[in-house]
Parts: structure tokens; sequence; C-alpha cells
């Protein structure tokens, strides 16, 4: 139950807490998990919370109620979690949660549903949920799940109350190389972690995708001449390109550090590099090459040609001034 997090995430912690007792509850919350492994099970012991009639946080106020393992046990219906099926989450998928909701709780007053990997959301799937938001209904709270709200619609996220749970420090020891920094940051899954850090392809990749901004740094236009396909054979699936749109925005927030004089976060094996790119941006054009990176990300969800994706993105931030 939510006792449970009162020390690992403190000030989240006591947020939900004074909601409760001010009357303050929100429709919907987006939650960034910023790497924190237990994310969902945080999500169900809010639920549990808002859904106690007493508001109980620990086991030992409950005198025996079995709701909490109701919920548990997943069959708890007036709790309704959405997970992506297969890359993304699916239109049907959110046609299917307003259906349901439609109908009267069957508990108490109050439904909720979570969606696990809110930037997993398509282009039809992110304007249903909108919808469900712009129109709420009392007795139904969203619990938006995702690492970083960057990574969601800004229409989404304007209509959610944003908290940010505490980072995992997983990673104890210093000095730690650029491959297990960008792994740990990418996937919270421990076999897609172990698969990363066990293929022997990974650092050559993350070495290509290096190569490739330094190359577009120094030469602009050429790119889509001489990089674009051959960085394309390399990342030629859609979780791939994804997955290295990723870096490239990582790869960039540490030339931003570097300009704000601040350590780098992942790339610190190429700090050379990055104070190279560094010379010829300025903080402005850095934070619009991100935004750009960001953009361009959300359409690799979707059924974009990769080719003109390349494209589009050398074009675009050759044109940032």
């Amino acid at each position: 139950m939510l006792d449970e997090y009162k020390q690992e995430q403190p000030i989240i912690y006591q947020t939900l807490l004074n909601a409760i007792k001010k009357n303050t509850v929100t429709h919907a919350y987006l939650i960034e998990l910023n790497g924190y492994s237990k994310g969902l099970d945080f999500a169900l012991s809010f639920a549990k919370y808002l859904l106690c009639p007493n508001h109980y946080t620990n086991v030992e106020k409950c005198n025996g109620c079995n709701q909490c393992k109701v919920i548990d046990d997943g069959n708890f219906l007036e709790i309704k979690i959405i997970h992506p099926e297969g890359q993304w989450i699916k239109k049907e998928q959110l046609e299917e949660l307003q259906q349901e909701f439609n109908r009267k709780a069957l508990v108490g007053n109050q439904k909720i549903y979570i969606i696990d990997g809110a930037d997993k959301l398509n282009t039809s799937s992110a304007n249903s949920i909108l919808k469900f938001l712009e129109e709420p209904v009392v007795g139904i709270t969203a619990i938006l799940l995702v690492d970083n709200a960057y990574q969601v619609m800004n229409t989404i996220v304007s209509r959610c109350q944003v908290l940010s749970l505490k980072k995992e420090n997983k990673l104890k020891e210093e000095n730690i190389d650029t491959k297990t920094l960008l792994v740990y940051s990418s996937f919270h899954n421990q076999e897609d972690i172990d698969n990363f850090l066990n293929n022997g392809d990974t650092e050559d990749k993350i070495a290509s995708m290096v190569e490739y901004i330094n190359f577009f740094e120094k030469n602009g236009y050429q790119a889509i001449i001489y990089k674009n396909k051959p960085f394309l054979e390399k990342f030629n699936d859609k979780k791939m390109l994804y997955l290295v749109f990723q870096w490239f925005i990582l790869y960039y927030k540490d030339v931003l550090n570097h300009l704000l004089g601040k350590r780098l976060e992942f790339f610190q094996e190429y700090v050379d590099d990055i104070h190279k790119v560094s010379e010829s941006n300025s903080t402005l054009i850095i934070c619009k090459k991100l935004e750009i990176l960001l953009e361009l990300s959300e359409k690799i969800k979707f059924n974009v040609n990769a080719t003109m994706l390349m494209d589009k993105l050398v074009i675009d931030l050759m044109e940032v001034k």
C-alpha cells in the first residue's frame, strides 16, 4: 500500500496524501517514472488509496477488508490497466475502456484506469484518450505512466497533473560506461537490459549514432546524401529507429549540459565530440533541436517512411537559427 513508498518517494507520497485531505484530487495524473522500476505497483497503491472508503495507507488499519487483495489479484472491476499490445497502445483498447467505464460502478462510486506506457499511444489512441480527458466524468480517475513527460503529446500533458517519481539509483558505481548508462535509461525490463548489455552490437550502434551527429553537425545537408541510407541499414526497424532517436535526444542534452557547464550525464566517453558540437551551437539552438527530435520521434510510432523521416530530420535541424 501507499505507506510502502513513504521513504522511497517522500515528495509524491505527501502530495497524494494532501490531495485527499484537502479534497483536491484531480481527474487525471501523469506520473513520470524516471526509471523507477516499481512504477505500476506505485500506481496500484495510489489506486487502492483512492478507492478505500477510509483512505487507509497501510494494511494494518484495514481490519480484514479484502479489497486490496482483490485488486492485487487483478479481479477488481473498477480498475482497468491498459498495456501496449505489441509496440503500441491501440485505439480499440481505449474504445473498450470507454464502453466499460460508461457503466455505473458496481463497487463504490469510483473507477480508475491506468495506462502503463502512455508514450506508446499512437495518433488514434492518443486522440481517443484526449477526448476522455477533455470531458472528465465525476468518479473516474486516470493515471498515465510514462518514463518522461516529454514523450507524451502536449495536449495530453496539459490535461493532467504531472507528478515525478524520484530516480532509482540502479547504478551505484562511479565512471559507468556510456553503453550501460544508455541501456538502463532506455529499458526498465531486466531481460531487455541484459540483452542489450550482452549484445556486442550495442557499442557499435552507439558509435554509429555519434558518428552520424558529428557528420551532420560538420556537413549539414550532405548527411542526406552520404549518411542517411547506411544509417537506416543499421537501424532498420521501427523499434530500433525509435531507440536511436531517444539516444539522439540524450546526446544533445549532454551538449546542452556542456554548454551550461554541467557534468555530462551519458556521453562522458565522447566528451571531445560533445565539445566540438557545442562550439557550433548555442543553448537556444540546442533547445530547438531537442524540440525537433522529440516531435519527430513521436512520428516513428505511426506508419512513417523512415527515409523521409531522416531527410526531414536533417532539413528541420538545418533550419534552426
